[in-house]
């Protein structure tokens, strides 16, 4: 646990539907979750975490999958997308469909929200979980979402490579909130095959609304493994621009 040292673990549940999950938190000033990326919580996590904390926020870290601190690497990571892949929580191939897992992340946000106040949450989520920020913006506490190589669905074909890992429902509401003025900031190595062409059905379907930050390689962890100055200062932005 020496990577969560100053972390202090909790446990919140969705009223809802019951779904209990394990958290991390640290920090003083606006909510913002931090959605990890497979394998899990890593150190490199902690560090994007830690950051943002350090830029004047009250982070979450959710622990939905893997060990934690997990282990880096593709050995950590083959063992979480297998426990994953079984997971009724996380759709990985379905077309047109939100995560289940969405309607925990989405309570967590307005949990949040209601104890710190202000405009609204920041949500950040990172590859397996990029496009869950922009499920949790169907809830108006969530007020800058931004996703982070979004890799769901699988990009295996051309349609899963362009789907936005939400039911048109969802994808509606998104869609009157970005016209009303909510903005959703993506990041991602612009020849990173994960992402598949979600980045175009953005654009197209959430217009200047979908703010693209690209970063030039083959390379896929913008803010953890392969990170860029760049893209942390652009989030770190967004966030100070949306909940300061």
């Amino acid at each position: 646990m020496s990577a969560l040292v100053g972390w202090d673990e909790g446990r919140h549940t969705d009223p809802g539907t019951g779904v209990v999950h394990t958290t991390y938190r640290r920090g003083t000033g606006p909510g913002v979750v931090v959605v990890s990326e497979i394998p899990g919580i890593t150190p490199a996590v902690v560090a994007f975490a830690e950051e943002v904390v350090e830029a004047g926020f009250t982070v979450v870290l959710p622990h939905l999958f893997g060990d934690v601190p997990s282990a880096a690497g593709p050995g950590a990571a083959v063992r979480t997308l297998a426990r994953v892949c079984v997971n009724r929580e996380f759709n990985k191939l379905r077309l047109r469909e939100t995560s289940p897992v969405a309607t925990w992340l989405r309570s967590l946000a307005r949990t949040l929200h209601a104890e710190l106040g202000g405009p609204g949450v920041g949500a950040l989520g990172m590859c397996f979980t990029g496009g869950f920020a922009l499920a949790m913006m169907v809830d108006d506490s969530v007020v800058a979402p931004v996703l982070a190589q979004p890799s769901l669905p699988f990009a295996i074909g051309r349609a899963r490579g362009a789907d936005l890992n939400l039911s048109p429902e969802d994808l509606d509401v998104v869609k009157r909130r970005a016209a009303a003025g909510c903005a959703v900031l993506g990041l991602r190595y612009v020849d990173d095959p994960a992402v598949g062409t979600r980045f175009d059905t953005l654009t197209d379907e959430l217009g200047d609304a979908f703010v693209r930050v690209e970063l030039p390689g083959w390379k896929h962890s913008t803010l953890t493994a392969d990170r860029q100055q760049e893209a942390v200062d652009r989030v770190l932005a967004f966030f100070r621009d949306a909940l300061l």
